[in-house]
């Protein structure tokens, strides 16, 4: 079966697994009482859903230009907001929009050029701008946070076009994993073991939310049929892995969210840190 059959027929499971859990979210939203606290927060989170979630699987259906378009995307909005969060400047964020665009193109149009020497190639780039303005005081965090930024976003983004259908049924079990932390948080994390903090990068993140992960992740890839437990590790990695490793970032920083302008969530970064990590580490067992 050829990758783009393979992505077809995923599209066809996917579409009405995400069609029905959009409306009965809807549903379920709609129906909140005033008095629920959370209720303006959640039916903003529905309305970005239910705009994020066309777009994602027809980049899909648009095939790999399509794919490279949603990578290019996320990519150079999302290291716009990672900038700004490290305390990067001009030269760095030149380097990182530069390869949000370059990356996944070379993923679509010359896969063989991303080896050894693009690692290289990202290395001298992290590195370059702080090297030019001889910057002995910060000159190695600049490189550092550069580094980060390139291998969390645009690299990782690439598995978007480079994991065809792999990366179709990640993100999908991803924005579910998602939902499943924050219901099996809500539901578990009350008091016991599962309430536990993950870690103090993330005091409200519990064990809870991961058990609510594993078996919504679980049960979206055997829905789309393609669940293996590769896949399942990376979406479950992801959201574990994705939030605490962008809390992390927000916490040096000193801010809540990445943006403010994504309504119920902040920013780009604040909705994809799950799957970004959930596309790096598919990419690793899929290889």
């Amino acid at each position: 079966m050829t990758a783009a059959l393979a992505t077809a027929e995923l599209l066809a499971r996917a579409a009405p697994v995400v069609g029905g859990a959009l409306g009965l979210g809807g549903v379920a939203v709609a129906a909140l009482p005033a008095r629920v606290r959370l209720r303006t927060e959640l039916r903003r989170r529905w309305r970005t859903w239910a705009l994020a979630a066309p777009l994602f699987l027809g980049a899909f259906l648009a095939g790999p230009p399509g794919a490279f378009a949603l990578a290019a995307g996320l990519g150079v909005v999302a290291v716009a907001e990672y900038a700004r969060l490290a305390g990067l400047g001009r030269g760095e964020g030149a380097v990182l929009t530069g390869a949000a665009v370059l990356l996944p193109l070379l993923a679509w149009r010359a896969p063989e050029r991303l080896g050894l020497p693009a690692v290289a190639l990202l290395l001298v780039a992290a590195a370059l701008p702080a090297l030019l303005d001889g910057d002995a005081e910060r000159g190695f965090t600049r490189a550092g946070r550069t580094l980060l930024g390139l291998l969390w976003i645009p690299v990782a983004l690439c598995g978007l076009v480079l994991l065809g259908p792999a990366a179709l049924a990640v993100g999908v079990a991803v924005s579910f994993g998602d939902v499943g932390a924050w219901c099996g948080g809500t539901a578990l994390g009350r008091r016991g073991p599962p309430a536990r903090p993950l870690s103090p990068l993330s005091p409200a993140k519990s064990w809870a939310g991961v058990l609510g992960a594993a078996v919504a992740t679980g049960a979206v890839l055997a829905a789309l049929g393609a669940w293996s437990a590769g896949l399942w590790a990376a979406a479950l990695g992801g959201c574990v892995l994705g939030d605490l490793l962008e809390s992390m970032v927000k916490r040096e920083a000193g801010v809540k969210d990445a943006g403010s302008w994504l309504p119920g969530f902040g920013g780009l970064l604040d909705r994809i840190d799950s799957l970004l990590v959930a596309l790096a580490l598919a990419g690793m067992v899929t290889a």
